[in-house]
């Protein structure tokens, strides 16, 4: 048996909706919608008959393997296997940070500022985690959005890496809210 029939694509009336629908619609990934198209024209009840993969391949610009990749996809593993691309395990570009560097960044953060200074900036941030070789290297939008995912507010009067979620102030607002609404049932109930 060779490679282009020992996967034999039939798609059901709703799988051949499905993957027209995604061909139709220019809002998906580029690659999904090739995959769907290879998947069509792999059916074996086409209306203009089953194409083979030279023929997919050489129609949509794909190498030969990749058509017969996509169709026994399908037969072992299904259509979402298929049509979508699979997931990556880790990151392109690990990241700078782990738990370990981004505890010693909140550490610096909680400590006071240099002297001369109010409070701890970006850039001084950035100079103090590779001064003391926490890292090598490390640019300043790494570190802001490091604090922002920690909810850490650098410029905040707390040392605190987690600081109180309700501040006071929003507390005497909602007492006050409460009490005026609270005379207005009773002026109205009188």
């Amino acid at each position: 048996m060779d490679g282009s029939t020992k996967y034999i694509v039939q798609l059901t009336p709703q799988t051949r909706e499905r993957l027209e629908s995604i061909t139709r619609n220019g809002t998906w990934p580029a690659k999904k919608i090739l995959h769907a198209r290879v998947l069509l024209m792999s059916d074996e009840h086409h209306q203009a008959g089953r194409y083979h993969d030279h023929q997919i391949a050489a129609g949509l610009n794909l190498h030969i393997n990749t058509v017969a990749r996509i169709r026994k996809l399908f037969v072992q593993q299904g259509e979402q296997p298929a049509v979508d691309r699979k997931p990556r395990q880790t990151p392109p570009v690990a990241p700078k940070l782990d738990g370990q560097a981004e505890a010693q960044l909140i550490a610096i953060c909680c400590s006071p500022p240099p002297d001369g200074r109010v409070r701890w900036t970006l850039k001084l941030l950035q100079r103090e985690t590779v001064g003391r070789k926490i890292v090598t290297s490390i640019c300043r939008e790494t570190i802001r959005k490091t604090l922002k995912k920690t909810s850490f507010s650098h410029g905040a009067s707390s040392a605190s890496a987690l600081p109180n979620a309700t501040p006071p102030a929003s507390w005497r607002r909602w007492n006050r809210c409460s009490t005026s609404t609270l005379s207005r049932s009773i002026a109205t109930s009188h």
